[in-house]
């Protein structure tokens, strides 16, 4: 039995931010969501591995997956609500994550300005609570629209049942059992902004925004990260590759003694170091071994420079963890999914 939404023996290398080679057995690329119980049903499916899949901004293959990759082109964005304070809005999953930021700040809707540029999905941002500058995708958040793989049926969570915490959710746990079809987010129209996360301030002074606006903002932001980042349209990366570690009291103060311009600082789960310091300072900055490098603009972006494998990269990746390991007593967890 054939789908017409199913590829056999599909190439992944337009599937994934670091275009690396890789193969799905099947690849399904599905518009309509209530296509996917009957595609998930079908014989040659049925018993397969499963992969859920956005833009793949944020996952590694070191290998052919050997299953069903699933990919949602579901692209409606709509008003639920409005009483002129704030906006509920609806957001299918196969929007791109910076149209919806653009389309918000075309209405002077408050909320995603610091989001802005971030790459990827829709459907994918609250698998990993995406945030940057101060900001995360769960501070808005309502409800998330999912398949229920398991359960065989579609179901509604609400911000608690996602259980979010610093880029990570329930989601994550079982990331094959759900396949997010869409997001509810509750917006405002007069929300104070967040303009303290370091750069941010500079950048609306170079802009001359006085007052800033949520349109102000995002543009402060789009120029961080554009001068900070490497586009993935220019070269393969997946973003940041490594989380800033948490540090025990002890183990910061340690540090701190040994390297006094160590950069900390707060999060809701105690102190945070800057894994890029720790990866620049140990010499990784740059470093490149054939086409699998470190960028020389940010030192937590992996980049493949044209023909790396996925295997290199993880293989760097995992050499630059044994070095912060050795060097500083901490371990660096990687925020792609690795495959």
């Amino acid at each position: 039995m054939f789908h017409p939404a199913l590829t056999p023996d599909a190439p992944l290398d337009r599937h994934n931010s670091f275009r690396v080679p890789a193969r799905a057995v099947w690849l399904a690329e599905i518009e309509n969501p209530d296509h996917i119980p009957e595609i998930l049903d079908l014989p040659q499916t049925r018993n397969l591995p499963r992969l859920i899949l956005g833009a793949g901004s944020n996952v590694l293959f070191t290998r052919d997956f050997p299953g069903l990759v699933l990919t949602l082109r579901n692209r409606d964005i709509k008003v639920l609500a409005d009483d002129a304070k704030t906006v509920l809005v609806h957001v299918e999953a196969g929007v791109r994550w910076h149209d919806l930021v653009t389309w918000t700040l075309e209405r002077d809707l408050c909320g995603l300005e610091n989001l802005a540029l971030i790459p990827g999905l829709v459907g994918a941002a609250p698998i990993q609570n995406i945030g940057a500058y101060g900001a995360e995708i769960s501070d808005v958040l309502e409800t998330v629209e999912v398949f229920d793989c398991q359960a065989g049926q579609g179901r509604r969570l609400d911000r608690e049942a996602c259980r979010f915490g610093y880029r990570r959710s329930q989601f994550q746990k079982e990331p094959d059992r759900w396949v997010i079809i869409a997001i509810e987010l509750k917006l405002s129209r007069k929300a104070p902004l967040r303009i303290d996360y370091p750069g941010i301030r500079e950048e609306l002074a170079a802009l001359q925004a006085d007052p800033p606006t949520a349109r102000s903002v995002a543009e402060a932001v789009i120029r961080l990260r554009r001068r900070k980042l490497p586009d993935p349209a220019e070269i393969g990366n997946a973003g940041s590759f490594f989380k800033n570690p948490i540090l025990t009291p002890e183990h910061g103060q340690l540090l701190r003694d040994r390297f006094p311009e160590l950069p900390v600082f707060e999060s809701p789960l105690g102190k945070k170091v800057s894994a890029a310091w720790l990866i620049e300072r140990g010499g990784w900055k740059g470093f490149r071994e054939g086409d699998a490098g470190v960028s020389p603009q940010h030192a937590l972006v992996l980049v493949n420079y044209g023909t790396a494998t996925g295997a290199q990269i993880w293989s760097l990746a995992q050499r630059i963890q044994d070095s912060i390991r050795a060097d500083f007593g901490l371990e660096l967890d990687v925020e792609p999914r690795i495959l």
